[in-house]
């Protein structure tokens, strides 16, 4: 398909104005003190032509949230992010290699140059978007709350005194410390390490994307997903707790996008 070459060609325009677009927040100017640490960071980033000049694109993903980013039986990547960026990566005609990440540090093996992308359920926000380069957003989600069928949480309310899990650095961390800060938040590094509490259980209930959360039940027998879709609505309309998921670039002179994306939203 073709389209990918018409991206490549918007590239450098195309992700600072996508990325405007979808947060709306970005200052606009930098002062001169912050000139030259912008200019290192743009230093440590590698060019489409670099990437393609080595063979190999190097892309963080997750290895441990089905349906996203996942590893199966075989020992192989597989997921919705996986399907995406490998087709990234054949138009390009190059390599992947995969970069397992946690929630936590997504910006991090950006900002580092540690990887290209980083293709990992990745939330587009105001606060990521000062220190990343988001592309069109790929996929809409709102956040999820799974809980054991003997003590099914149907409401936020019904967490009062319960203890919720959480993964770090994830947007469920954030809705829930800024919007109910009477929940009572574990925090986990990994989503298997969550989702292994949730299984022994060291919480009452899990937040995290609904799509994940519903498929997880589906091969989890015993455990309901009691809230489905959760999060208040903001100045401009749109809801807190949806997320837009965006394939994150720093500095790299690409964007994608498929015949589903959002953008048009904003």
């Amino acid at each position: 398909m073709k389209i990918w070459k018409k991206i490549l060609k918007l590239a450098t325009v195309g992700v600072a104005v996508f990325a405007l677009a979808a947060c709306g927040n970005k200052t606009e100017e930098k002062t001169e003190a912050q000139a030259p640490a912008q200019e290192t960071a743009v230093a440590k980033a590698r060019t489409v032509q670099e990437i393609k000049d080595s063979g190999v694109i190097r892309i963080g993903v997750f290895t441990d949230k089905a349906p996203f980013g996942y590893i199966d039986e075989n020992g192989k990547n597989q997921g919705y992010d996986v399907y995406f960026t490998d087709r990234l990566a054949k138009d390009l005609g190059v390599q992947v290699e995969y970069i397992s990440l946690d929630p936590a540090s997504r910006v991090e093996y950006a900002e580092t140059g540690k990887a290209d992308i980083v293709a990992a359920n990745f939330t587009v926000t105001p606060e990521r978007a000062e220190k990343v380069d988001f592309s069109l957003p790929y996929m809409k989600v709102s956040l999820g709350v799974v809980s054991p069928d003997g003590a099914v949480i149907k409401s936020v309310e019904e967490l009062k005194d319960k203890t919720l899990i959480v993964s770090k650095g994830t947007t469920a961390e954030y809705y829930f410390s800024k919007n109910h800060p009477e929940v009572k938040l574990q925090k986990y590094d990994s989503y298997a390490d969550a989702y292994n509490a949730l299984l022994d259980g060291r919480g009452d209930a899990f937040s995290t994307d609904n799509t994940e959360v519903l498929a997880w039940a589906k091969s989890n027998p015993g455990f309901t997903v009691g809230i489905e879709s959760l999060g208040d609505v903001d100045v401009d309309g749109k809801e807190v707790g949806e997320k837009i998921d965006a394939i994150e670039i720093k500095n790299l002179d690409l964007t994608v996008k498929n015949q589903n994306c959002y953008a048009n939203r904003y």
